[in-house]
């Protein structure tokens, strides 16, 4: 199934268009026509199944057959995960982790953070690419770039979990999960978590968690840390 967005479209919506880029790739590229189907999304959990009945190249238009609506996973994986120094690297954890199934991406500027500016609308292009490509039907929600101080002071629902590399007392991410349970997971920049970060998110209730007994990058970390989450609450 190839699968196309429109964020605009609900259950009382008949017909719709999409936008002239959209058009000319499913028109020209794709070479649909009238009275092809098309799958479409917008990205809350709904698959509409379409028509094409004006196959335009600049604006083609389709009715809504019929749609659905899957059960909704009973967990939500929250990962804030500190830009990396080569932007390259936090572009591939946002596509695998929208793979593998997140529900939303904080950026964290931390005290050892050396990438403190993100381009928010290059990754959330990032996020629909993965979206449509791995067939989700939900879209994850990027919010803005805050700091760790910032972050640490929202209200932060379910399991909250700091992943660092401190010799210290720590549980193992695999020890603590639990099925059908919402988790907010902090990942540190390439120099790691400043002793005071650590110490103010055990104050604010985040409990210290290993990934593994080897040293991870901060993408490969944020990746370990969401297959884990999703593959506790396969069924």
């Amino acid at each position: 199934m190839q699968l196309f967005y429109n964020p605009n479209i609900t259950e009382a919506t008949e017909t719709f268009s999409f936008d002239k880029e959209e058009s000319k790739h499913i028109i020209k590229v794709l070479r649909k026509k009238d009275t092809d189907i098309l799958y479409v999304t917008n990205g809350l959990g709904f698959l509409f199944k379409t028509e094409i009945t004006l196959a335009s190249d600049s604006k083609c238009t389709v009715k809504i057959i019929s749609f659905e609506k899957p059960e909704p996973s009973k967990f939500k994986l929250h990962l804030a995960v500190a830009p990396t120094k080569m932007n390259d690297r936090y572009e591939w954890f946002l596509e695998k982790a929208t793979e593998i199934g997140i529900y939303e991406i904080t950026p964290i500027i931390c005290d050892h953070s050396e990438r403190k500016v993100i381009n928010k609308e290059r990754f959330d292009k990032i996020l629909l690419a993965a979206m449509k490509q791995s067939n989700e039907l939900y879209l994850p929600k990027l919010n803005e770039a805050i700091t760790f101080k910032e972050f640490i002071k929202l209200e932060n629902k379910g399991l909250k979990l700091i992943a660092h590399c401190e010799e210290t007392d720590k549980k193992t991410l695999k020890s603590i999960l639990k099925p059908n349970e919402d988790v907010t997971l902090l990942i540190g920049p390439e120099g790691d978590f400043s002793e005071k970060e650590i110490a103010l998110a055990i104050k604010n209730n985040f409990t210290p968690v290993s990934l593994g007994n080897t040293r991870l990058r901060t993408e490969t970390a944020a990746i370990v840390a969401c297959h884990s989450v999703v593959f506790v609450n396969e069924e």
